[in-house]
């Protein structure tokens, strides 16, 4: 059966639309319309390809593993980048994997997400990439309904043979008339269809945003209430062990010696993996409603909150919190932000992105007294990954690449992944 549905979120979101005063005579107005993008089902169980490099759609996150960079294409797959100079990044390939958020690499073997299933691809020869294995319905679909959407339409979506692997968002003018009369019919769940589960040395490196971890043997995947463990041992043919459930709105994972640290919308939730197979709580620092990576170093995590949209919280900052106690962390001290989404430490040097507001570089030599080193104003940062030798950061479809100094970072390339 296929149907043309609206839904409309909220009545009160008309509240915030702009609309002139030509408009407020009940004519036309501006709105957020979500469509879904489909799949057949058959198509989605034979899906993962490998191309020629092609334009972004929506970068996501980025990962690193010997000399390449890997970025995500939000639900879609994997752009793959060849590092080697990083003065000079050339586009190489990109690996077709609808649903896919997020990946993790061991000895050349690339864990990827496909909504509810893990694929398993051999990336050791780089031009002749692989796929050796493919667990279904293993993890819980990462595709999110676009909240901030004010009208959800299905153009002729069939739920009974298609699969649901994301969303596309564009401003359009209606009659608001039509608008609201729309908003009389209800809301419209019965006939969609959100594909679910149905009937370190050889590591590479992700950003602050990861929801993968690889450590040792063992794959760490979050999901928004679940930590799901695969035993990777045998790299090929990853165990699905049995998952722990972690909390509410789980949204990253980091890890730091027999630690997980998990950002949440609620607060920053702490794991002992000293059994591997079977993470314990340790214990729990709330900060209140708002999105949050989290990234540690020594005694202290840094968590950025990102308030506004779905995030929850109206107000955006950098938090510190003292772990020495890991047992009771504690608030060491906090910074306003405007917008924050992923960070990273490098020795003394702490890195935020700050959405709109661009790259901040702070000295963290004194947390009571961060000291700003650099600001790239006029770029839209997503997420970075401090390596060795340089500092990789995903933003607006650009990737960019900083050599450390002394008292900062200074750019030493760009690519445009459009």
């Amino acid at each position: 059966m296929k149907k043309k549905i609206l839904f409309l979120v909220s009545l009160t979101l008309l509240f915030f639309v702009a609309c002139d005063d030509d408009e407020s005579n009940g004519e036309y107005a501006e709105y957020l319309v979500a469509r879904p993008i489909v799949m057949s089902q058959a198509e989605f169980a034979a899906s993962v390809d490998i191309i020629a490099p092609r334009p972004i759609d929506e970068s996501g996150k980025i990962y690193t593993y010997k000399d390449y960079i890997f970025v995500n294409d939000k639900h879609q797959g994997i752009h793959v980048i060849n590092n080697a100079n990083p003065q000079q990044p050339v586009k190489i390939g990109f690996i077709k994997i609808p649903g896919n958020v997020d990946i993790s690499i061991k000895d050349d073997f690339l864990y990827a997400d496909s909504l509810m299933d893990l694929v398993v691809l051999d990336i050791s020869d780089i031009n002749n990439i692989k796929q050796v294995n493919r667990l279904e319905n293993v993890l819980y679909s990462n595709v999110f309904w676009p909240m901030e959407a004010d009208i959800f339409e299905y153009e002729d979506y069939d739920y009974q043979t298609e699969i649901l692997i994301g969303w596309e968002t564009i401003t359009e003018r209606r009659l608001i008339s039509e608008v609201e009369e729309g908003i009389g019919r209800g809301f419209f769940f019965d006939n969609v269809a959100v594909a679910e589960a149905a009937n370190d040395g050889g590591s590479g490196q992700g950003g602050s945003l990861a929801r993968f971890k690889i450590v040792a043997d063992y794959l760490y995947a979050v999901d928004n209430h679940n930590i799901n463990i695969f035993n990777i041992s045998d790299l090929d043919n990853p165990k699905e062990l049995e998952d722990v459930y972690a909390g509410f709105d789980i949204e990253t994972i980091f890890n730091r010696d027999n630690h997980l640290f998990l950002g949440s919308m609620r607060g920053m939730y702490i794991y002992d993996i000293t059994n591997p197979a079977k993470p314990e709580f340790v214990s729990e620092f709330e900060h209140g409603t708002a999105c949050d990576p989290i990234v540690v170093d020594g005694n202290y995590a840094y968590v950025t909150l990102r308030g506004g949209n779905w995030c929850g919280a109206t107000e955006s900052g950098l938090f510190i919190v003292d772990i020495s106690n890991i047992e009771s962390p504690e608030l060491a001290i906090s910074y306003p932000m405007d917008g924050p989404y992923g960070l990273g430490i490098k020795g003394e040097k702490l890195f935020v992105c700050d959405g709109d507001s661009g790259l901040k570089v702070y000295d963290k030599t004194d947390i009571n007294d961060l000291k700003q080193l650099n600001h790239f104003e006029d770029i839209v940062t997503f997420d970075v990954i401090p390596l060795e030798n340089q500092l990789i950061m995903v933003g607006d479809e650009v990737l960019y690449q900083y050599e450390y100094l002394d008292d900062g970072i200074k750019l030493i390339s760009q690519i445009g992944l459009k």
